[in-house]
């Protein structure tokens, strides 16, 4: 039987507490794993996302796993990882990039919490595709795309009583 060694942590992100917050799990590696590995890994831990990252010619690198399938980005599970870097792997510097499939990924502690500043995904105004105004059970008044849909409503009573049909 093959056997692999790795450190895995259990980081339960926006929480002081633990078994609350959001659940990640973060595996750091010395080198890829086959995706197939990291997927089954992400499988047997059963959380929302499983986190692999590595420090490539002084670059840390990050992708991110739900049991299912390899997703491009993730922020609690990116938080964990800078957490398990600065509290448990001495990482020092005042700030931490990823570089992600998302873009770069920075990270700065302040105090006991860490600031993450996401990637720009700048969407454009689009017609209201067919079905959506009926799924989402209201009227849209104004629709901009990106790889999802970004919705305007009237009003934030709308926003409240939304009961989408997926």
């Amino acid at each position: 039987m093959n056997s692999m060694q790795l450190d895995i942590y259990q980081i339960d992100a926006f929480s002081e507490r633990a078994f609350s917050g959001n659940p990640a799990a973060v595996v750091p590696l010395d080198s890829w794993l086959d995706d197939s590995v990291m997927q089954a890994i992400a499988a047997e831990n059963n959380l929302a996302e499983t986190a692999f990252f590595v420090n490539q010619t002084g670059r840390y690198h990050i992708r991110w796993f739900t049991p299912v399938t390899e997703v491009d980005l993730c922020g609690h599970a990116t938080l964990a990882s800078a957490y398990v870097l600065y509290r448990e792997l001495g990482y020092a510097l005042p700030a931490l990039s990823f570089d992600s499939k998302s873009g770069p990924l920075t990270i700065t502690p302040r105090d006991d919490l860490y600031m993450m500043d996401f990637p720009s995904q700048p969407c454009t105004p689009c017609s209201v595709p067919a079905g959506l105004s009926a799924a989402l059970g209201v009227p849209i008044s104004e629709c901009f795309c990106h790889e999802d849909y970004l919705v305007v409503l009237d009003n934030e009573a709308q926003l409240a009583a939304l009961e989408p049909d997926f």
